[in-house]
């Protein structure tokens, strides 16, 4: 990558920053990632179709899903850039800034686990339950006060990585195309990559891709919630370099623990433990120590976490860039 491109890459993931933490994602707006989603629905249904219902055949078919995706989103998305360059450089830095903007969750993020905190502090537990229902995989129906602060929690400290952190690590290393190949391979993961009867064999390409592509962006993630609760007030730093080292893996996925970790140690509260999943009691080891009940607060607590951590990776990741460019 050229001096000048990288000097472009850099202004436009900090723009693409501030766009996402200023409008983040309308509803009532197209995204990019729903192309993708729409892809991976039609590639499964015509892949099915061909190949035999066998592991080998769902092994084959996922792994040709997977395979079509990533490389139809890098062309696309290259073609666009290459397109945007041809036109104008404000035209190209307009595009990767966009692009950069779309491959961020911080304001979604945040915006969708607030929903769950204005609902307990309105002491609706029913519009709780529905609204960090849309932001988990678990069953909420029955889940208590303290199981809904805790399953927002959660998501806030999981998705720092893979809607923020991991997004951002990609972008300032492989530019905005690179990111796009990030997004594609966790939407992926997110449709197909379920340890159950229909993906076990079809989406084990997409899981493998996903745990692969978050392996270092998730370490990165629980070191920045670390730095993070350092740094601000009413927070445990010591705890959190604690319970993350460790609690980091008490989960079957390799990244998931990683950053709940961190934020439990932070926040000085236990989180995870056993879920119903469809109706189905999944055991699960806990995390952090059970220092002091959950609360309402606990949820835009892990938001401030999330945010520092964001401001964090950006700074470093352009100060790495400017430093790189200024060795001889």
């Amino acid at each position: 990558m050229s001096v000048g491109m990288e000097k472009l890459l850099a202004l436009a993931a900090a723009i693409g920053f501030l766009l996402d933490l200023l409008i983040g994602d309308p509803e009532n707006w197209w995204h990019p990632v729903r192309g993708i989603g729409w892809l991976i629905k039609y590639l499964e249904k015509k892949l099915r179709k061909i190949f035999p219902a066998t592991p080998k055949g769902e092994l084959a078919a996922g792994g040709i899903l997977a395979a079509t995706v990533l490389f139809a989103v890098w062309r696309v998305s290259e073609g666009v850039l290459r397109i945007a360059s041809r036109i104008h450089p404000i035209a190209l830095l307009a595009f990767m800034s966009v692009m950069s903007w779309q491959i961020l969750a911080a304001k979604s993020l945040k915006t969708e686990s607030m929903k769950v905190y204005y609902a307990l502090r309105e002491g609706d537990l029913k519009k709780a339950r529905s609204a960090v229902s849309m932001i988990v995989g678990r069953d909420t129906d029955g889940l208590s006060e303290e199981g809904v602060i805790k399953a927002a929690v959660e998501t806030v400290a999981e998705n720092t990585s893979d809607g923020v952190i991991a997004p951002l690590f990609y972008l300032l290393v492989f530019g905005p195309a690179g990111a796009f190949v990030y997004k594609a391979i966790n939407t992926m993961d997110s449709m197909v990559g379920y340890k159950n009867s229909r993906y076990l064999y079809f989406g084990r390409t997409a899981a493998r891709l996903d745990d692969w592509a978050n392996w270092l962006p998730s370490r990165l993630t629980a070191l920045l919630l670390i730095g993070t609760a350092w740094l601000l007030p009413g927070f445990d730093g010591a705890g959190a370099w604690r319970i993350w080292r460790r609690d980091r893996r008490c989960h079957k996925s390799p990244n998931s623990a990683q950053g709940e970790a961190a934020c439990a140690g932070a926040l000085g509260i236990r989180l995870a433990g056993d879920a119903f999943y469809f109706g189905i009691l999944q055991k699960k080891p806990t995390i952090g120590d059970d220092g002091r009940p959950v609360e309402p607060e606990d949820i835009p607590k892990a938001n401030r976490l999330m945010y520092g951590a964001a401001l964090l990776a950006l700074a470093a990741g352009l100060i790495i860039s400017v430093a790189g460019r200024n060795v001889p």
